[in-house]
Formats: C-alpha cells, sequence, structure tokens
C-alpha cells in the first residue's frame, strides 16, 4: 500500500452452506433412501410372489402331464378296442357274405 491513503481491501473468506441448508439436504438424502428400502421391500415381495407363481404354474404343468399321460394310456387302449371291434365286424361281414353267396337262389 502506498502512502497515498488507501485502505485494503477485504476479501470475505468463503463461508460453508448455513446449517440450515446442510440439514435440508441430509433430509432429502434421508427421505429418498427411506424410499428407496421401501421400493426394494416392495420388490422383495413382489419376486416372492412371482417364484410362488411359478411353483403353483409348475404343479399344475405337471398335473396336466400326468392327466395327458394318462389321456394317452386311455386312448391307446381305447384305439385297441375299436381295432378289435373292427376286425369282429369285418369277420362277421364276411361270414355273412359267404352265407349269402351259399343261399339258393
Amino acid at each position: 500500500m502506498s502512502g497515498t491513503g488507501e485502505t485494503a481491501r477485504i476479501i470475505p473468506f468463503p463461508v460453508r452452506r448455513n446449517a440450515a441448508a446442510l440439514d435440508e439436504g441430509q433430509e432429502r438424502l434421508r427421505r429418498a433412501l427411506e424410499g428407496l428400502d421401501s421400493a426394494i421391500a416392495g420388490q422383495r415381495v413382489a419376486v416372492a410372489a412371482w417364484r410362488k407363481a411359478l411353483g403353483e404354474l409348475g404343479t399344475v404343468v405337471s398335473g396336466l402331464g400326468e392327466s395327458l399321460h394318462s389321456y394317452r394310456g386311455n386312448l391307446d387302449k381305447l384305439g385297441e378296442r375299436v381295432a378289435g371291434l373292427n376286425s369282429q365286424a369285418r369277420q362277421l361281414e364276411q361270414t355273412a357274405d359267404a352265407a349269402l353267396a351259399s343261399r339258393p337262389k
């Protein structure tokens, strides 16, 4: 400074955020984390319900497979019976044709 009467200019030291603004930020962060915790808990419940539904679906599909297997077995048995009846009907038809052919006219 020169001797001309100039005075020094004081530069204010940077002030940290005031405590209220810092508390507000902490409160927002706390609320955001609570929301995240709540969302994660909801997600856990949804995943558990989804897994339960998959288990139930597996049980139903397994039961359906067993039913289809049983149905297939019944169809096979029915097919065998129909084939047997068809064979008997053809034999009766041949017998009837032979009887009609040997009948005097």
